[in-house]
């Protein structure tokens, strides 16, 4: 079992911009690491306390086949001067490489958060 980390930022706080950045970044966690559906067990989503207009799990439904992913959202402890309008994603899946193999993915100014695992 692996986890695999994803993390993007939202141009503003309405639904539509939250739903398409969390999309983005799942459907490219799952292309870079050849994942389907029937391999994750399940995914965590955390946002920052300033995107309240949707619910990024709600993403993961518009993935065809991935209907029956479990998916959960919380909200990040507000750090002072962390990145703002921020998802973060904990995808965990059933997959037996090595942990150097997993590709995690940043997006927009979510790049920032980890500059040591961009590829």
């Amino acid at each position: 079992m692996r986890g695999i980390r994803g993390a993007t930022t939202a141009e503003t706080n309405e639904s539509s911009a939250i739903l398409t950045a969390a999309e983005e970044v799942l459907r490219d966690m799952a292309e870079k690491n050849n994942i389907k559906a029937e391999d994750v067990v399940h995914i965590w989503f955390t946002v920052t306390t300033d995107l309240t207009a949707a619910f990024p799990a709600k993403a993961t439904r518009s993935l065809e086949g991935w209907s029956y992913v479990p998916v959960m959202c919380a909200t990040e402890i507000p750090v002072p001067n962390s990145l703002p309008r921020c998802i973060r994603v904990m995808m965990t899946v059933n997959d037996d490489r090595p942990q150097e193999d997993i590709c995690h993915v940043y997006h927009k100014d979510a790049v920032q958060l980890r500059p040591d695992l961009i590829n």
